[in-house]
């Protein structure tokens, strides 16, 4: 394995977004930490990204750019360190590439620079997490040397060079944009996994679902003949369908998900769930743990926090936290999942997609809608629903429970993006937390 601390040593790095939610800052830390001269750079203020700046002040080799992007800090430096969401159009990127700058992604340089570290990689447009996180689960269980990293809140990739070994496994939970990294470095996970594809960030691909599919299979494409890919059941007809029926993987072998066994006792709900929890075990299979290990980590997993999770029960009333359903496919998996009709609260910014399947579902699913504010909201006007818009989470959830009787749930599955009203998602879900945690 190359010696990342000369690798890092002295580099002159610029690194594009620091955000607030803790990822960056463990590559940025671990950057400093390596003796490179590190700026910062982001849109965001110093006022906005003040928490994250805090936790690095011990750092002296860290310089902030605030507020403002310069096009002198992408032509005086060793590599661009670019965070996902960075615009695919992006001038300053345009700008470091036509001065020959190399643009690296930090599980793909992470990737590089750990070449005999075996990759397993999980995308999808949703059950990316719940994927991930039990693939990571069942090899801790069979006494593997295992490390959790990528798109998963309070980690980060960089970081993981000073524990991993030869041989060791990481798996990482990969978002379109973290693949940006894989298809300009031009590899692939050695293990991949793709659980759906459906519509989702076409703001950010301004409509275009073949650059947003684009960016997907990289998770795939460049796979050697040793390599294998894991397909979620839905996956194979969409992948044939995207390339006119000619051969769109790598040639390492494709296995297609298959179910999970019925005599399983699943603590997950929602068919959604048992599709993830079938692409996990194929990757536990293609590592060769035992069938009984297997089986009793799935059978002891629990929903991962704002991932359709039973917060509460009160008063003979289940409160599902889903704020990670940020989509109108996500809420309808959600839906789902449930034989009665629920209470559903749901909002918030659209993110150019359409709500016309969930609008007609509506009806047949829910009891209630309870309406918080945002531009997503305003598309959902189907007048076959009891429905009713408030201002803030806090009345959502009283208003939903003067509605509900015993055996009822209450549902919050946004459906919509966050940022009209928190910083996001997982800020989203804390405060819905915190309002159920007090209810009597």
């Amino acid at each position: 394995m190359p010696d990342y601390k000369e690798f890092f040593k002295n580099k002159k790095v610029t690194v594009v977004g620091l955000g607030l939610l803790g990822k960056r800052l463990g590559d940025i830390a671990f950057l400093a930490e390596c003796g490179a001269k590190v700026l910062v750079t982001d849109l965001k203020t110093a006022e906005e990204l003040a928490p994250s700046i805090q936790k690095l002040k011990k750092y002296k080799n860290i310089t902030y750019v605030l507020g403002e992007h310069r096009y002198e800090d992408f032509d005086s430096c060793d590599f661009v360190l670019k965070g996902q969401g960075v615009a695919l159009d992006s001038p300053y990127i345009k700008y470091a590439e036509g001065k020959g700058i190399p643009i690296e992604m930090d599980e793909s340089l992470f990737a590089k620079l750990a070449p005999k570290v075996q990759i397993v990689g999980v995308t999808g447009t949703r059950g990316k997490t719940t994927t991930t996180i039990l693939i990571y689960e069942i090899l801790k269980a069979s006494g593997m040397r295992v490390y959790l990293g990528g798109n998963i809140k309070g980690t980060a990739a960089l970081p993981l060079l000073k524990e991993v070994k030869d041989w060791d496994v990481v798996v990482f939970e990969l978002s379109s944009w973290q693949l940006q990294g894989f298809g300009e470095a031009k590899i692939s996970p050695h293990i991949s996994v793709f659980t759906n594809f459906m519509p989702d960030h076409m703001n950010y691909y301004k409509n275009d679902m073949e650059s947003y599919f684009k960016d997907k299979s990289y998770i795939y494409k460049f796979q050697n003949e040793n390599d294998m890919l894991v397909l979620g059941p839905s996956m194979p007809a969409r992948l044939n369908s995207r390339s006119g029926g000619k051969k769109v993987k790598g040639p390492g072998k494709t296995i297609t998900a298959k179910n999970v066994p019925k005599s399983w006792k699943v603590k997950l709900a929602g068919e959604h769930n048992l599709e993830n929890i079938a692409c996990a075990v194929e990757v536990a299979r293609i590592l060769k743990i035992k069938e009984n290990v297997i089986k009793k980590v799935v059978e002891k997993f629990e929903a991962i926090s704002g991932r359709l999770e039973l917060v509460r029960n009160i008063r003979g009333v289940a409160i599902y936290n889903d704020t990670n359903s940020t989509t109108p496919d996500a809420t309808l998996a959600a839906l789902n999942s449930f034989h009665q009709k629920v209470i559903l609260i749901m909002g918030g910014m659209n993110k150019e997609l359409s709500a016309k399947k969930l609008d007609g579902v509506l009806p047949k699913k829910t009891k209630k809608v309870i309406l918080i504010p945002g531009s997503g909201a305003e598309q959902v006007k189907n007048q076959k629903i009891n429905l009713v818009k408030i201002k803030d989470l806090k009345e959502a959830l009283s208003e939903a429970m003067k509605t509900a009787e015993k055996g009822d749930v209450v549902l919050f599955s946004p459906a919509f993006a966050s940022f009209n009203m928190f910083k996001n998602e997982y800020d989203r879900g804390e405060q819905f937390m915190k309002i159920v945690k007090k209810l009597k």
